[in-house]
């Protein structure tokens, strides 16, 4: 993940400045352990400061508004009690090529500050500081004590410090190409790392578009260069100095990042704001995603593999008790032929009572065949028990099988991160089987999103080749709510027969008849989003909504239906032409 660096920083200051200040606190808000949210309104405008310390992604950004929920972190009462309803009157950096700034609230605009709010953006060691107008620290989102750092503690009632400051050379625009030249190729190795040890305030993404600018690799020796490459790499490095001397920035997307500098290749962004806000959200994302995906693949597979086993012994014990039948009628033909019996005999052989032929069975020598025929009762009354006892319980069992792999289902169906309605189904997935019972979280709380037949941003939508729009459930909730929710009378609902997959509506008007491509068209996506993915032909039944049924304590996603058409479904068709859909636009074209 590309790190805020000094450039990108300045390049967030300039346009605050220009557009933010003065402006007024008017809440604050703590979104997560490292995410702060300021609202802040000006004359003309209002806008919501993001200010996170994540270790991977610190930044400052103007972003959305947080979600509606209860603050309950202390940090951010503290600040709130603080700077609330304050005016920021100035921002600044701290220190000169320093990755911090400080961000000043006064009563009223032009007043000298009361508090000074820093921020940190330096990686693992970021932070964000309250200080007084007399720069003692009031709060910290990290403490930082003695026995952790003997350099900067950073305690409550410490007089606030600057972080270390930087050894290395800083750039300079009045520096000559030829001393530049001479400082860079002192120590002959890549030229990334020439550069990175020449000089403070640079970051690998801001050398790599630097490099990348002119045409060279950051791996390339240096005595592979000519003083044509030199020359140009000097001039590039002259326009990054001026553009932060000048306060220029041209904010853009570049291969695998984004830039704020004016270099050749850039995809612009509107500005630095959406740039940055577009980018972490996108990273973050996919982060989250990747960690929230391993974490309930592994909770199910755990899960359903001790199901399997359980309803595998169950099954074996059934099998067993299938042969109650087999004793009893042994226990039968000796009490009927006991007669026969001698002292000592291992088995006797009689004849059928059903088919004449003769029947070999085995008796204990230390018993007559009354009381062997006694013991084969025992044993048919024992098994014929154990199968009224297991039969309840391999149902309940296989029940939850069929659940469970419907979730299971709903999540192979998202392989990998897209879009922020990948990372919104992949949340549900985690918040159902946590009300299920099958995954604990200590910061659970309850979701109450709810959906409209208006709003259907989080279903999977197509169209028939008629132009008919589908939607298709990405999860449990999401098929409940196409039931529930969004279908009406004149739609028809879709689903592989007895196979898990995903709910899928085909949406029609009053009057409108589907055609017969479009509904085979449609039953090729039931097939697709279900576990029968990889087959030639499956069965896709299909009816309207009002035939469609929730049980009384069912769990969610499971219904039960009547009137149904039954239609072959063929996923290989559709999976030419997911592999070329156009996804929904990321918000890091570049990327």
């Amino acid at each position: 993940m590309q790190p805020v660096d000094f450039t990108t920083l300045m390049a967030l200051c300039h346009s605050l400045e220009a557009d933010w200040v003065p402006a007024r606190c008017e809440t604050v808000v703590q979104i997560d352990t490292t995410t702060l949210a300021l609202g802040l309104r000006t004359l003309d405008q209002r806008g919501w400061l993001t200010i996170s310390w994540h270790p991977q992604a610190a930044r400052l950004h103007l972003g959305e508004a947080p979600p509606k929920g209860q603050d309950t972190f202390t940090f951010s009462q503290q600040l709130k009690h603080q700077i609330n309803q304050m005016a920021l009157v100035a921002i600044a950096p701290v220190a000169p090529w320093e990755r911090a700034i400080d961000l000043q609230f006064g009563p009223r605009p032009g007043d000298p500050p009361q508090w000074h709010l820093y921020v940190e953006i330096m990686g693992k060691y970021s932070n964000v500081i309250l200080a007084n107008a007399q720069n003692q620290i009031v709060t910290a989102a990290h403490q930082v004590s003695d026995q952790q750092s003997r350099v900067r503690p950073i305690q409550t009632g410490d007089p606030y410090r600057l972080p270390p400051a930087i050894m290395n050379t800083l750039p300079s625009l009045q520096e000559s190409q030829a001393d530049w030249q001479e400082r860079v190729t002192l120590v002959p190795t890549t030229l990334k790392k020439m550069l990175m040890q020449s000089y403070g305030g640079l970051s690998s993404s801001l050398v790599r578009s630097l490099l990348a600018a002119v045409h060279l690799s950051p791996d390339q020796p240096a005595q592979t260069l000519t003083q044509v490459d030199w020359d140009r790499l000097f001039e590039a490095w002259q326009r990054w100095l001026v553009c932060l001397d000048k306060g220029e920035f041209f904010p853009g997307w570049v291969e695998g990042g984004y830039t704020v500098l004016d270099w050749q290749g850039v995809a612009p962004a509107a500005d630095v704001h959406t740039l940055l806000h577009g980018y972490y959200s996108h990273e973050l994302n996919l982060q989250q995603f990747e960690r929230l995906r391993n974490q309930i693949q592994q909770k199910l597979k755990g899960v359903l593999d001790k199901l399997r086993q359980k309803a595998r012994t169950f099954e074996q014990r059934l099998d067993q008790s299938a042969q109650a039948d087999q004793y009893r009628q042994r226990a039968d033909l000796l009490m009927a032929y006991s007669y026969q019996w001698q002292p000592g005999l291992t088995q006797m052989t009689v004849e059928d009572f059903a088919t004449g032929d003769p029947v070999a069975i085995a008796i204990d020598p230390d018993k007559t065949a009354i009381q062997q025929a006694q013991r084969y009762y025992k044993q048919h009354q024992k098994l014929k028990r154990a199968k009224d006892a297991v039969a309840p319980l391999l149902a309940e069992v296989q029940a939850e099988l069929t659940y469970l792999e419907q979730v299971e289902a709903a999540l192979t169906q998202t392989p990998t991160y897209e879009e922020p309605a990948d990372l919104e189904a992949l949340v549900d997935i985690r918040h159902e089987l946590i009300q299920q019972g099958y995954m604990a979280s200590p910061d659970y709380r309850p979701s109450d999103r709810k959906t409209s037949p208006s709003n259907l941003s989080g279903f999977r939508q197509e169209h028939t080749p008629d132009g008919l729009p589908v939607l298709v459930g990405r999860n449990n909730r999401q098929n409940d709510l196409l039931i529930s929710t969004v279908a009406t009378d004149y739609d028809l609902w879709f689903h592989t027969q007895e196979i898990p997959g995903s709910h899928v509506l085909l949406r029609l008007e009053a009057g409108q008849v589907a055609s017969d491509r479009d509904l085979a068209y449609v039953a090729d996506l039931a097939a697709y989003f279900s576990r029968a993915r990889q087959a030639d032909q499956v069965p896709v039944v299909y009816t309207q909504p009002r035939h469609v049924y929730k049980p009384k304590g069912a769990r969610p996603g499971m219904v039960i239906y009547k009137h149904e058409t039954v239609i072959w479904g063929q996923p290989r068709r559709i999976e030419p032409q997911q592999a070329t859909h156009p996804k929904s636009d990321l918000v890091n074209p570049g990327s």
